[in-house]
């Protein structure tokens, strides 16, 4: 029987690291940070009651390497590790060896993470909760074995190539036609094997015009699972999410009633124990939806949620580690405002390269309805081994509209960074774009839209404000002594 929590660590860097932190501190649990060289002076270190250097830069060698975390957990007299999101967040293994070592692991059990990390049999459970999935194949051998599914089915190109063992949008390529079939099987498997060591495969029918569509949901020990409702995470680079809100604008109300209850059927199907998402593809022109995969950890997006609930999931993740029952019965739910999230990422908003060094100055965002997830300081080094994002910005209002209008102060007024350069001005275009502003759009939306979002771009020149002095210094010193000096 798990007890009452003493003392967390936080296996984790950067922005996961402190939110986690800040839900300790309001709960007054001390926590312990776990470092790699190049962090030594990161945001979470200082947030944290102790600190424990475990390797060097590359994540092999510090924040995946599993035993040097138990050690510092152990060697601080920790009793809790909350793995936050990346890295080892969804790593069974890692799971277990927290638990062998006598430690609470603040996440799901894991065996239900390596069952739901494994494709092909999270869609068979799926399938058994009567959850809807896409028509598909699983481990084809070869490309021929695609084909003849697609006869056999009548699905049409495109497709869409996936890891069996994928997540994060690795592993993960479109086929447009039977030409570029047998190259793109070829390229799909080995990154397959690069990122997750399995090159297995599943063919699936692509959806032309999909939205993402998730829902949050929290389960305890004792039966009891829940929803927090939906988040539309459709505006995605590669696979990757960059701007998600909730509700889903994509939506209807009978439609979000449906899509919660799946997600609840299923997580009950599996005896889920944790915070944890169910992602859907909602194909808008028939309105249909189909089960994508369980995210077993906390998402990044998990902000728009608690923003619209005023729940905290950390909080809740913590109770249910502490084997308590959930405070909360699902018609005490309620989502009463709307709520946006940009991550923003150190990256050539134009091409995407990664963009590392110093952080010579940061001005974050603040003012009503703002809320700020950030893993850096004015000063901070955006190392080259790690994830780019380094800070979520979300907003709230009353409505869909107002949500915007205060992102839209957030990007273009009260966020300044320099030293590295960010994806802020493809934000600010992607907030204004009149699609997005109808709620039109799809997981396309970006590489449909991108010359017209680069040509929206504001050229902002570093010596504007030092420009604007000057010139006012030149007024006062033309116009001699003024009364109110």
């Amino acid at each position: 029987m798990a007890g009452k929590i003493n003392k967390i660590l936080v296996a984790n860097r950067g922005v996961p690291a402190v939110r986690i932190m800040q839900t300790c501190r309001d709960l007054k649990i001390p926590t312990v940070a776990v470092y790699s060289t190049p962090d030594r002076l990161s945001l979470h270190v200082f947030m944290a009651d102790e600190a424990v250097h475990i390797g060097e830069g590359p994540p092999l060698k510090s924040y995946l390497n599993m035993d040097r975390i138990i050690e510092a957990a152990l060697a601080t007299g920790a009793d809790a590790v909350h793995p936050g999101w990346g890295f080892l967040a969804e790593n069974a293994e890692f799971a277990r060896k927290v638990i062998d070592a006598g430690l609470t692991w603040i996440g799901p059990n894991p065996e239900i993470i390596a069952l739901m990390g494994d494709k092909k049999a999270a869609k068979e459970i799926a399938k058994r909760a009567n959850v809807p999935t896409i028509p598909g194949i699983e481990d084809p051998q070869s490309p021929e074995e695609v084909l003849e599914w697609m006869r056999r089915e009548k699905v049409d190109f495109p497709i869409m190539l996936k890891a069996a063992l994928g997540g994060g949008g690795k592993g993960m390529t479109k086929v447009e036609n039977e030409d570029e079939l047998a190259s793109k099987f070829a390229q799909a498997q080995s990154e397959a094997y690069k990122a997750f060591g399995d090159s297995s495969l599943i063919a699936e029918q692509y959806i032309e015009r999909g939205r993402h569509v998730e829902v949050q949901i929290v389960g305890d020990k004792h039966g009891h699972v829940v929803h927090l409702f939906e988040r539309e995470c459709t505006i995605q680079r590669r696979n990757q999410k960059i701007i998600e809100e909730t509700p889903a604008p994509s939506l209807d109300e009978d439609l979000r009633q449906e899509i919660c209850f799946t997600a609840i059927r299923l997580m009950r199907e599996i005896g889920y124990d944790s915070a944890g998402t169910v992602e859907f593809l909602l194909d808008a022109s028939t309105r249909k939806f189909y089960f994508l995969e369980v995210n077993t950890r906390l998402q990044v997006e998990h902000g728009v949620t608690e923003l619209a609930t005023g729940l905290d999931i950390v909080d809740l993740m913590i109770q249910i580690a502490e084997e308590r029952p959930l405070p909360l019965k699902q018609h005490e739910i309620r989502s009463n405002r709307w709520a946006i999230e940009c991550r923003l990422t150190a990256e050539d908003p134009r091409t995407f390269a990664p963009s590392f060094g110093t952080i010579t100055r940061l001005q974050i965002p603040d003012g009503p309805n703002i809320r700020i997830s950030s893993g850096v300081y004015e000063g901070a080094e955006i190392p080259p081994y790690y994830d780019s994002m380094f800070m979520l910005i979300m907003s709230a209002g009353a409505d869909r509209d107002q949500a915007i209008r205060v992102m839209d102060r957030a990007l273009s007024r009260g966020l300044r960074v320099e030293g590295v350069k960010t994806i802020a001005p493809l934000l600010i275009s992607i907030i204004r774009h009149p699609q997005f502003r109808a709620g039109e759009f799809s997981t396309r939306f970006i590489e449909e839209h991108m010359e017209e979002l680069i040509s929206a771009f504001k050229e902002t020149d570093p010596d504007e404000e030092v420009l604007k002095i000057a010139r006012y210094v030149a007024e006062i010193s033309a116009l001699g002594p003024q009364k109110w000096m």
